[in-house]
Protein backbone atom coordinates (compact mmCIF):
# COMPACT_ATOMS: atom_id res chain seq x y z
CA UNK A 1 0.00 0.00 0.00
CA UNK A 2 1.02 3.26 -0.97
CA UNK A 3 1.80 5.74 2.47
CA UNK A 4 -0.04 8.94 2.64
CA UNK A 5 2.57 11.59 1.67
CA UNK A 6 1.54 13.65 4.32
CA UNK A 7 1.87 11.06 7.06
CA UNK A 8 5.51 11.97 7.76
CA UNK A 9 4.18 15.14 8.03
CA UNK A 10 1.75 15.07 11.23
CA UNK A 11 3.71 12.49 12.79
CA UNK A 12 7.30 14.33 12.77
CA UNK A 13 7.08 18.16 13.18
CA UNK A 14 10.94 18.31 12.77
CA UNK A 15 13.27 19.57 15.29
CA UNK A 16 12.21 23.01 15.49
CA UNK A 17 8.64 22.39 14.70
CA UNK A 18 8.00 20.20 17.11
CA UNK A 19 7.78 23.84 19.96
CA UNK A 20 4.93 25.47 17.10
CA UNK A 21 2.76 25.73 19.52
CA UNK A 22 4.99 27.39 22.31
CA UNK A 23 7.06 29.55 20.24
CA UNK A 24 5.39 30.39 17.29
CA UNK A 25 4.40 34.55 17.69
CA UNK A 26 6.88 34.79 20.12
CA UNK A 27 9.97 33.17 19.71
CA UNK A 28 9.61 32.27 16.62
CA UNK A 29 7.83 34.43 13.73
CA UNK A 30 7.56 37.10 15.79
CA UNK A 31 6.22 40.23 15.18
CA UNK A 32 8.08 43.60 15.17
CA UNK A 33 6.14 47.00 14.78
CA UNK A 34 7.30 50.60 13.78
CA UNK A 35 9.75 51.81 12.08
CA UNK A 36 13.19 49.87 11.20
CA UNK A 37 15.41 51.01 14.02
CA UNK A 38 17.07 49.60 17.69
CA UNK A 39 13.75 51.35 19.46
CA UNK A 40 10.64 49.55 17.82
CA UNK A 41 7.42 47.53 19.35
CA UNK A 42 6.82 43.83 20.40
CA UNK A 43 3.70 42.64 21.86
CA UNK A 44 2.65 46.47 22.77
CA UNK A 45 5.72 47.29 24.21
CA UNK A 46 9.06 49.19 23.46
CA UNK A 47 11.85 47.06 23.09
CA UNK A 48 15.77 47.71 21.90
CA UNK A 49 16.17 45.57 19.61
CA UNK A 50 19.43 43.75 18.12
CA UNK A 51 18.35 41.18 16.09
CA UNK A 52 18.25 43.66 12.65
CA UNK A 53 20.74 43.21 10.01
CA UNK A 54 20.90 46.68 9.05
CA UNK A 55 24.52 47.13 9.62
CA UNK A 56 25.08 50.62 8.62
CA UNK A 57 21.53 52.79 9.75
CA UNK A 58 20.50 52.38 5.74
CA UNK A 59 16.77 51.31 6.40
CA UNK A 60 15.36 54.69 7.66
CA UNK A 61 18.19 57.13 6.12
CA UNK A 62 16.44 60.14 4.86
CA UNK A 63 17.83 59.97 1.21
CA UNK A 64 17.25 56.36 0.72
CA UNK A 65 13.62 56.60 1.72
CA UNK A 66 13.10 59.22 -0.97
CA UNK A 67 14.62 57.16 -3.63
CA UNK A 68 12.76 54.53 -2.86
CA UNK A 69 9.29 56.48 -2.80
CA UNK A 70 10.35 58.27 -5.74
CA UNK A 71 11.12 55.43 -7.62
CA UNK A 72 8.05 54.32 -6.63
CA UNK A 73 6.22 56.80 -7.74
CA UNK A 74 7.84 57.02 -11.03
CA UNK A 75 7.51 53.16 -12.07
CA UNK A 76 5.33 51.64 -9.58
CA UNK A 77 6.26 47.83 -8.30
CA UNK A 78 5.35 46.09 -11.40
CA UNK A 79 8.05 48.00 -13.51
CA UNK A 80 9.71 46.26 -15.51
CA UNK A 81 7.76 43.48 -16.57
CA UNK A 82 9.35 40.07 -17.45
CA UNK A 83 12.64 38.15 -17.44
CA UNK A 84 16.19 40.58 -18.18
CA UNK A 85 16.83 37.87 -20.91
CA UNK A 86 13.30 39.00 -22.51
CA UNK A 87 12.22 42.19 -21.16
CA UNK A 88 12.99 43.07 -18.46
CA UNK A 89 16.63 44.95 -18.61
CA UNK A 90 16.88 48.39 -18.16
CA UNK A 91 19.88 51.14 -18.20
CA UNK A 92 19.28 51.27 -13.92
CA UNK A 93 20.42 47.62 -13.82
CA UNK A 94 23.23 47.85 -15.86
CA UNK A 95 24.47 50.93 -14.02
CA UNK A 96 23.80 48.94 -11.06
CA UNK A 97 26.00 46.25 -11.64
CA UNK A 98 28.69 48.46 -13.15
CA UNK A 99 29.14 50.17 -10.12
CA UNK A 100 28.96 46.83 -8.13
CA UNK A 101 31.33 45.54 -9.99
CA UNK A 102 34.04 48.68 -9.46
CA UNK A 103 32.85 48.81 -5.77
CA UNK A 104 34.22 45.41 -5.26
CA UNK A 105 37.04 45.62 -7.64
CA UNK A 106 35.75 43.20 -10.37
CA UNK A 107 35.97 43.23 -13.77
CA UNK A 108 31.87 42.50 -14.21
CA UNK A 109 28.78 41.90 -11.93
CA UNK A 110 24.95 40.91 -12.18
CA UNK A 111 21.98 41.72 -10.36
CA UNK A 112 20.24 38.45 -8.70
CA UNK A 113 16.69 38.66 -6.92
CA UNK A 114 17.16 37.70 -3.85
CA UNK A 115 20.31 36.20 -2.14
CA UNK A 116 19.12 32.50 -1.66
CA UNK A 117 18.27 31.47 -4.51
CA UNK A 118 21.33 33.28 -5.92
CA UNK A 119 23.72 30.94 -4.51
CA UNK A 120 21.94 28.12 -5.02
CA UNK A 121 21.65 28.89 -9.13
CA UNK A 122 25.23 30.19 -9.27
CA UNK A 123 26.74 26.95 -7.83
CA UNK A 124 24.21 24.59 -10.00
CA UNK A 125 25.32 26.85 -13.06
CA UNK A 126 29.25 26.91 -12.09
CA UNK A 127 29.86 22.97 -12.00
CA UNK A 128 28.82 20.18 -14.28
CA UNK A 129 28.96 16.43 -12.81
CA UNK A 130 32.57 15.75 -13.25
CA UNK A 131 33.87 18.94 -10.82
CA UNK A 132 34.31 18.35 -7.49
CA UNK A 133 32.78 20.83 -4.61
CA UNK A 134 35.06 21.31 -1.77
CA UNK A 135 32.97 23.72 1.11
CA UNK A 136 33.12 24.59 4.62
CA UNK A 137 30.49 22.40 6.92
CA UNK A 138 29.15 25.70 8.62
CA UNK A 139 28.29 26.73 5.47
CA UNK A 140 25.02 28.91 5.06
CA UNK A 141 21.95 27.19 4.28
CA UNK A 142 21.94 28.48 0.29
CA UNK A 143 25.56 27.24 -0.15
CA UNK A 144 24.35 24.09 1.07
CA UNK A 145 21.07 23.75 -0.95
CA UNK A 146 23.14 24.53 -3.78
CA UNK A 147 25.96 21.95 -3.45
CA UNK A 148 22.71 19.46 -2.68
CA UNK A 149 21.69 19.80 -6.69
CA UNK A 150 25.24 19.00 -8.08
CA UNK A 151 25.32 15.73 -9.41
CA UNK A 152 29.20 15.15 -8.32
CA UNK A 153 31.10 14.58 -5.76
CA UNK A 154 31.58 17.16 -3.15
CA UNK A 155 33.46 17.01 0.26
CA UNK A 156 33.09 19.23 3.38
CA UNK A 157 35.80 20.49 5.35
CA UNK A 158 35.80 20.95 9.17
CA UNK A 159 34.63 24.38 10.03
CA UNK A 160 37.99 26.73 8.99
CA UNK A 161 40.42 24.00 9.95
CA UNK A 162 43.53 24.80 7.28
CA UNK A 163 44.78 21.04 7.77
CA UNK A 164 40.59 19.44 7.23
CA UNK A 165 40.93 22.65 3.81
CA UNK A 166 43.82 20.52 2.71
CA UNK A 167 43.22 17.07 3.36
CA UNK A 168 40.05 17.62 1.69
CA UNK A 169 41.50 19.38 -1.42
CA UNK A 170 43.72 16.30 -2.03
CA UNK A 171 40.59 14.08 -2.34
CA UNK A 172 39.19 16.29 -4.40
CA UNK A 173 42.65 17.47 -6.55
CA UNK A 174 42.74 12.99 -7.53
CA UNK A 175 38.78 12.41 -7.71
CA UNK A 176 39.12 15.71 -10.99
CA UNK A 177 41.83 13.74 -12.68
CA UNK A 178 39.82 10.87 -12.73
CA UNK A 179 36.89 12.66 -13.56
CA UNK A 180 38.24 14.78 -16.03
CA UNK A 181 37.04 18.24 -13.81
CA UNK A 182 37.62 20.87 -12.04
CA UNK A 183 37.20 21.91 -8.21
CA UNK A 184 35.00 24.76 -6.83
CA UNK A 185 36.37 25.68 -3.52
CA UNK A 186 33.29 27.67 -1.67
CA UNK A 187 33.51 29.61 2.15
CA UNK A 188 31.89 32.62 3.35
CA UNK A 189 33.52 35.89 4.05
CA UNK A 190 31.82 36.03 7.40
CA UNK A 191 30.10 32.96 8.87
CA UNK A 192 26.65 34.27 10.54
CA UNK A 193 26.29 32.49 13.29
CA UNK A 194 29.71 32.77 15.10
CA UNK A 195 30.67 36.18 13.60
CA UNK A 196 34.16 34.40 12.78
CA UNK A 197 35.90 35.62 8.93
CA UNK A 198 36.77 32.87 6.57
CA UNK A 199 40.10 32.22 6.30
CA UNK A 200 40.02 33.63 2.63
CA UNK A 201 44.18 34.72 2.82
CA UNK A 202 45.50 30.89 3.57
CA UNK A 203 42.55 29.49 1.24
CA UNK A 204 44.29 31.54 -1.44
CA UNK A 205 47.57 30.62 -0.66
CA UNK A 206 46.46 26.92 -1.21
CA UNK A 207 45.67 27.99 -5.06
CA UNK A 208 50.00 27.97 -5.24
CA UNK A 209 49.38 24.12 -5.02
CA UNK A 210 46.14 23.26 -5.66
CA UNK A 211 44.21 24.11 -8.48
CA UNK A 212 40.77 25.13 -7.63
CA UNK A 213 38.28 28.09 -8.06
CA UNK A 214 36.82 30.25 -4.68
CA UNK A 215 33.15 31.38 -4.73
CA UNK A 216 33.08 33.53 -1.46
CA UNK A 217 29.69 34.04 -0.09
CA UNK A 218 30.22 37.62 1.67
CA UNK A 219 26.64 38.61 2.52
CA UNK A 220 27.81 39.73 6.18
CA UNK A 221 31.36 41.20 5.12
CA UNK A 222 30.11 43.88 2.01
CA UNK A 223 29.46 46.90 3.65
CA UNK A 224 31.01 46.38 6.61
CA UNK A 225 34.96 44.95 5.92
CA UNK A 226 37.33 46.55 4.77
CA UNK A 227 38.98 49.89 4.09
CA UNK A 228 36.20 50.90 1.38
CA UNK A 229 33.53 48.98 2.71
CA UNK A 230 34.21 46.06 -0.06
CA UNK A 231 34.31 43.36 2.42
CA UNK A 232 36.42 40.48 3.83
CA UNK A 233 38.58 40.00 1.06
CA UNK A 234 39.91 43.54 1.08
CA UNK A 235 40.10 43.43 4.51
CA UNK A 236 42.22 40.22 4.56
CA UNK A 237 44.38 41.61 1.03
CA UNK A 238 42.88 38.98 -0.92
CA UNK A 239 40.04 39.93 -2.95
CA UNK A 240 42.09 39.68 -6.46
CA UNK A 241 42.28 36.26 -5.69
CA UNK A 242 38.51 35.46 -5.10
CA UNK A 243 37.52 34.14 -8.70
CA UNK A 244 33.30 34.40 -7.67
CA UNK A 245 32.59 37.49 -5.46
CA UNK A 246 28.88 37.24 -4.28
CA UNK A 247 26.81 39.40 -1.79
CA UNK A 248 23.23 39.87 -0.99
CA UNK A 249 21.46 43.74 -0.66
CA UNK A 250 19.85 42.06 2.33
CA UNK A 251 22.38 43.40 5.28
CA UNK A 252 24.08 46.35 4.76
CA UNK A 253 22.14 47.71 1.82
CA UNK A 254 18.92 47.14 3.84
CA UNK A 255 16.95 46.53 0.86
CA UNK A 256 16.21 43.17 -1.52
CA UNK A 257 18.48 41.59 -4.35
CA UNK A 258 22.13 40.00 -4.82
CA UNK A 259 24.75 40.36 -6.86
CA UNK A 260 27.84 38.14 -8.06
CA UNK A 261 30.93 39.36 -9.24
CA UNK A 262 34.07 38.03 -11.25
CA UNK A 263 35.81 38.41 -14.29
CA UNK A 264 33.82 39.02 -17.56
CA UNK A 265 34.04 35.83 -19.29
CA UNK A 266 32.66 34.28 -15.91
CA UNK A 267 29.73 36.70 -15.49
CA UNK A 268 28.81 36.67 -19.12
CA UNK A 269 28.44 32.79 -19.06
CA UNK A 270 26.15 33.14 -15.60
CA UNK A 271 23.94 35.97 -17.62
CA UNK A 272 23.06 33.03 -20.11
CA UNK A 273 22.77 29.91 -17.66
CA UNK A 274 21.78 31.09 -14.33
CA UNK A 275 18.25 29.36 -13.86
CA UNK A 276 17.39 31.36 -11.25
CA UNK A 277 17.46 34.67 -12.98
CA UNK A 278 16.44 33.43 -16.71
CA UNK A 279 13.04 32.24 -15.56
CA UNK A 280 12.06 34.84 -12.97
CA UNK A 281 11.13 38.57 -13.12
CA UNK A 282 13.52 40.83 -13.48
CA UNK A 283 14.25 42.85 -10.00
CA UNK A 284 11.93 45.63 -9.54
CA UNK A 285 13.01 48.96 -10.20
CA UNK A 286 12.33 50.19 -6.78
CA UNK A 287 14.63 47.88 -5.52
CA UNK A 288 16.80 48.49 -8.00
CA UNK A 289 16.77 52.53 -8.26
CA UNK A 290 17.05 52.45 -4.60
CA UNK A 291 20.14 50.32 -4.18
CA UNK A 292 21.85 52.72 -6.10
CA UNK A 293 21.44 55.45 -3.73
CA UNK A 294 22.16 53.02 -0.98
CA UNK A 295 25.65 52.08 -2.82
CA UNK A 296 26.32 55.76 -2.90
CA UNK A 297 25.99 56.27 0.53
CA UNK A 298 27.92 52.84 1.16
CA UNK A 299 30.54 54.78 -0.52
CA UNK A 300 31.21 58.30 0.31
CA UNK A 301 29.77 57.66 3.87
CA UNK A 302 32.54 56.73 5.69
CA UNK A 303 31.09 58.00 9.15
CA UNK A 304 28.36 55.52 9.00
CA UNK A 305 31.00 52.71 8.69
CA UNK A 306 33.21 54.16 11.52
CA UNK A 307 29.96 54.63 14.05
CA UNK A 308 29.20 50.90 13.25
CA UNK A 309 32.43 49.92 14.66
CA UNK A 310 32.02 52.36 17.37
CA UNK A 311 29.54 50.40 18.43
CA UNK A 312 30.73 46.82 17.66
CA UNK A 313 33.85 47.70 20.16
CA UNK A 314 32.09 49.17 22.45
CA UNK A 315 29.80 46.16 22.70
CA UNK A 316 31.87 43.33 22.39
CA UNK A 317 34.42 44.81 24.61
CA UNK A 318 32.17 45.29 27.62
CA UNK A 319 30.65 42.12 27.27
CA UNK A 320 34.36 40.42 27.61
CA UNK A 321 35.29 42.84 30.44
CA UNK A 322 32.05 41.36 31.92
CA UNK A 323 33.54 37.76 31.81
CA UNK A 324 30.89 36.58 28.90
CA UNK A 325 32.00 34.24 26.21
CA UNK A 326 31.93 36.10 22.92
CA UNK A 327 34.05 33.51 21.29
CA UNK A 328 36.62 34.27 18.48
CA UNK A 329 34.22 36.67 16.62
CA UNK A 330 35.92 39.22 14.30
CA UNK A 331 33.36 40.71 13.06
CA UNK A 332 29.69 42.93 13.69
CA UNK A 333 28.08 39.84 14.48
CA UNK A 334 28.25 39.47 18.50
CA UNK A 335 27.47 35.89 19.66
CA UNK A 336 26.99 35.42 23.42
CA UNK A 337 27.53 31.49 25.19
CA UNK A 338 25.66 30.40 27.14
CA UNK A 339 24.68 26.84 28.73
CA UNK A 340 21.79 25.54 29.24
CA UNK A 341 18.45 23.66 27.69
CA UNK A 342 15.67 24.70 24.47
CA UNK A 343 12.85 25.27 27.99
CA UNK A 344 16.07 27.49 29.67
CA UNK A 345 16.48 29.23 27.11
CA UNK A 346 13.21 30.06 25.99
CA UNK A 347 12.36 31.59 29.71
CA UNK A 348 15.53 33.74 29.84
CA UNK A 349 13.90 35.52 26.10
CA UNK A 350 10.78 35.80 27.82
CA UNK A 351 12.61 37.32 30.77
CA UNK A 352 14.90 39.29 28.47
CA UNK A 353 12.17 40.71 26.42
CA UNK A 354 9.43 40.82 29.32
CA UNK A 355 11.42 42.57 32.01
CA UNK A 356 14.06 43.96 30.44
CA UNK A 357 12.97 45.03 27.17
CA UNK A 358 15.90 43.50 25.13
CA UNK A 359 14.70 41.79 21.59
CA UNK A 360 17.50 39.69 20.19
CA UNK A 361 18.31 36.35 18.02
CA UNK A 362 18.43 33.13 20.15
CA UNK A 363 20.41 29.47 18.76
CA UNK A 364 19.28 26.64 19.75
CA UNK A 365 19.90 22.89 18.43
CA UNK A 366 20.10 21.75 15.96
CA UNK A 367 21.57 25.04 14.63
CA UNK A 368 24.29 24.57 17.23
CA UNK A 369 25.34 21.96 19.73
CA UNK A 370 22.69 20.60 22.52
CA UNK A 371 23.31 22.26 25.61
CA UNK A 372 24.50 25.71 24.34
CA UNK A 373 22.61 28.99 24.07
CA UNK A 374 23.76 31.51 21.46
CA UNK A 375 22.54 34.99 22.20
CA UNK A 376 23.36 36.56 19.19
CA UNK A 377 23.31 40.53 18.17
CA UNK A 378 23.97 42.44 15.39
CA UNK A 379 25.09 46.00 16.27
CA UNK A 380 24.25 48.53 13.94
CA UNK A 381 25.40 52.39 12.97
CA UNK A 382 21.90 53.09 14.32
CA UNK A 383 22.90 52.05 18.06
CA UNK A 384 24.12 54.01 21.00
CA UNK A 385 26.41 53.82 23.89
CA UNK A 386 23.54 53.97 25.79
CA UNK A 387 21.85 51.11 23.91
CA UNK A 388 24.80 49.30 25.12
CA UNK A 389 25.15 49.96 28.29
CA UNK A 390 21.49 49.35 29.25
CA UNK A 391 21.88 45.72 27.73
CA UNK A 392 25.20 44.77 29.18
CA UNK A 393 23.27 45.47 32.79
CA UNK A 394 20.02 43.13 31.69
CA UNK A 395 22.91 40.32 30.53
CA UNK A 396 24.86 40.78 33.87
CA UNK A 397 21.23 39.72 35.21
CA UNK A 398 19.84 36.71 32.96
CA UNK A 399 23.38 35.19 33.27
CA UNK A 400 23.22 35.46 37.38
CA UNK A 401 19.50 33.65 36.70
CA UNK A 402 20.71 30.91 34.43
CA UNK A 403 23.69 29.71 36.44
CA UNK A 404 21.73 29.92 39.88
CA UNK A 405 18.82 27.60 38.65
CA UNK A 406 15.70 30.31 38.31
CA UNK A 407 15.60 29.48 35.06
CA UNK A 408 15.27 25.77 35.06
CA UNK A 409 13.33 25.81 37.66
CA UNK A 410 10.47 28.21 35.89
CA UNK A 411 11.39 25.98 32.55
CA UNK A 412 10.23 22.43 34.74
CA UNK A 413 6.80 23.98 35.88
CA UNK A 414 6.07 25.08 32.24
CA UNK A 415 4.10 22.57 29.75
CA UNK A 416 6.55 22.26 26.72
CA UNK A 417 5.44 21.10 23.84
CA UNK A 418 7.28 17.90 22.24
CA UNK A 419 5.36 15.86 20.48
Amino acid sequence: MVKDLFERIQDNKGPLGKWASQAEGYYVFPKLEGELGPRMTFHGKNILNWSLNDYLGLANHPEVRKADTDAAIQFGAAYPMGARMMSGHTTYHEQLENELAEFVMKESAYLLNFGYQGMVSIIDALVTKNDIIVYDVDSHACIIDGVRLHMGKRFTYKHNDLESMEKNLQRATKMAEETGGGILFITEGVFGMRGQQGKLKEIVAMKQKYNFRLLVDDAHGFGTLGKTGAGAGEEQGVQDEIDVYFSTFAKSMANIGAFVAADKTVIDYLKYNLRSQMFAKALPMIQTIGSLKRLELLRNSSAIKDKLWENVNALQNGLKEKGFNIGDTNTCITPVYLEGSIPEAMVMVNDLRENYGIFLSIVVYPVIPKGIILLRMIPTASHTLEDIEETLTAFEAIREKLVNGTYKEIAERTTVDVS
